[in-house]
């Protein structure tokens, strides 16, 4: 029987290695307010009109979808919702 020959993984350095890799369990959140649609985190945002506006714009191509703004400082959500439209 012949040997057979194993090949070992090469090591990487580790001062080379960047280890602040965005993965999805922790994503970096840049803003104080959070987009969520249908309570899932969508994107962040320094300002409230720009999260708005953001959610204002998801709710007008889809309606059905709940659209909320949480606020990480005071931990409140507001709804957002299509202007016009009762509640």
């Amino acid at each position: 029987m012949a040997p057979r020959q194993i090949k070992m993984p090469v090591k990487k350095d580790a001062e080379n290695e960047v280890e602040d890799v965005a993965s999805q369990r922790m994503r970096p959140e840049i803003g104080r307010y959070l987009l969520q649609v249908d309570r899932q985190t969508k994107g962040s945002y320094k300002t409230s009109e720009a999260a708005q506006s953001a959610g204002l714009a998801i709710k007008t191509g889809h309606p059905i979808v709940k659209v909320s703004i949480y606020d990480t400082v005071d931990n409140s959500h507001t709804l957002g919702e299509l202007p016009g439209a009762a509640s």
